[in-house]
């Protein structure tokens, strides 16, 4: 599984982007991509997921409600459309994938990862 992730930008605080990722191929019935970030001088951390079959979504607590994630089956491609961005939002935004689902890519990572695209919100 390749992972292709594009769309990073500069905004400023309360722009939208979209990020795009496009997967060269998926392992297993309970696949699930999403996004992770990851700033300066801290910790990787979940940002969103979706179940590939069902749609089902999962939402870091911090991006909830201004982040919607979403995925096209026919061109193999999960999206991160970013809403009302805040300067502590600025990170390398990394996409991801696992055969576990959901629900195991946010609490425990996942086994395929793209390069990073650099999100930065100015103030």
């Amino acid at each position: 599984v390749q992972l292709q992730a594009s769309g990073g930008g500069l905004v400023q605080a309360g722009g939208s982007l979209r990020l795009s990722c496009v997967t060269s191929g998926r392992a297993g019935s309970s696949y699930s991509m999403g996004w992770f970030r990851q700033a300066p001088g801290k910790e990787r951390e979940f940002a969103a997921a979706i179940n590939w079959t069902t749609a089902r979504q999962f939402y870091a607590a911090s991006v909830k409600g201004r982040f919607t994630i979403s995925r096209d089956s026919a061109k193999n491609t999960v999206y991160l459309q970013m809403n009302s961005l805040k300067p502590e939002d600025t990170a390398v935004y990394y996409c991801a994938a696992d055969s576990r689902g959901g629900a195991w890519l946010r609490d425990r990572g996942a086994d395929y990862w793209g390069q990073g695209t650099q999100v930065t919100v100015s103030s």
